[in-house]
């Protein structure tokens, strides 16, 4: 990326973090395949990952392509692409090439029937740049598919759970104080227009859980690694948390409150 468009990937590349985004990717695979699957992917194609991570959507979209098709997946973290490179090999899937590029530098000498992303567009702080960039790595009728998440949209918990819904609350609050594009989930159809990129094709899903199927250690996860944003905001929690039995019981922040679940 250029200088204007660098941004700093809040979450770090720690091994917990690492862990957590394989535990995300369990958790968005249907949804994410839906989407690889509305934007016509099918065995044999030639697709693109921009920002992969730790590999999940460049392996999901292998498995899809199968050994006739190939993926590149790229991205700036080599810490994320060594552990990629070492999953995707473990999975039996050699048709997928790992690169360390952004995607405005990225060059190929050939185009991509599908370019594809997973919450990349909000860690932009030009999304527009970064799809017309993908754009032109498209073949003449292929295709561009982003998943985005909605920040903006709360979480919550019913019958009310105070510790789920303090921790969201926590969650959102790092996000929205340190993503430049928290709110391109809402704003795709404008963010594609300034692209230059037709009018995307958009669906919506909430997920809904049930009890112990509630991904608590997750949201847990996901709160520490966000932890050093919080204290840049000046919100420092001490003694973050003790899991049991899939989600946080003790949480003492450091107003010395303490908050329990409800049973």
């Amino acid at each position: 990326m250029n200088a204007k468009n660098e941004t700093i990937y809040i979450l770090g590349h720690a091994a917990p973090e690492i862990q957590r985004l394989k535990t995300q990717a369990e958790i968005l695979r249907p949804i994410t395949e839906r989407l690889l699957l509305n934007a016509g992917i099918q065995p044999g194609m030639r697709i693109l990952d921009i920002g992969c991570g730790a590999g999940d959507v460049a392996m999901l979209a292998a498995e899809k392509v199968g050994a006739a098709g190939s993926v590149v997946a790229i991205d700036r973290s080599p810490e994320d692409l060594r552990i990629a490179r070492d999953r995707a090999q473990a999975s039996g899937l050699p048709h997928i090439a790992f690169e360390m590029a952004s995607a405005e530098a990225f060059v190929n000498k050939d185009l991509f029937d599908l370019v594809i992303g997973r919450y990349v567009l909000i860690h932009q702080s030009d999304p527009a740049a970064l799809l017309r960039a993908a754009a032109r790595l498209v073949k003449p009728g292929g295709a561009v598919a982003f998943h985005e998440i909605r920040l903006r949209q709360k979480c919550g918990s019913m019958p009310n759970v105070p510790l789920f819904e303090l921790i969201e609350k926590l969650i959102r609050m790092a996000f929205l104080s340190a993503l430049p594009s928290h709110d391109v989930g809402d704003r795709l159809i404008q963010c594609f227009s300034d692209a230059g990129i037709p009018r995307p094709e958009l669906f919506c899903e909430t997920p809904i859980w049930d009890g112990a199927d509630a991904p608590c250690r997750w949201l847990v996860s996901t709160l520490r690694s966000l932890l050093p944003q919080l204290h840049r905001i000046g919100i420092v929690l001490k003694d973050v948390m003790e899991i049991s039995h899939g989600c946080a019981t003790n949480w003492i922040p450091s107003t010395t409150r303490k908050v329990v679940p409800a049973s």
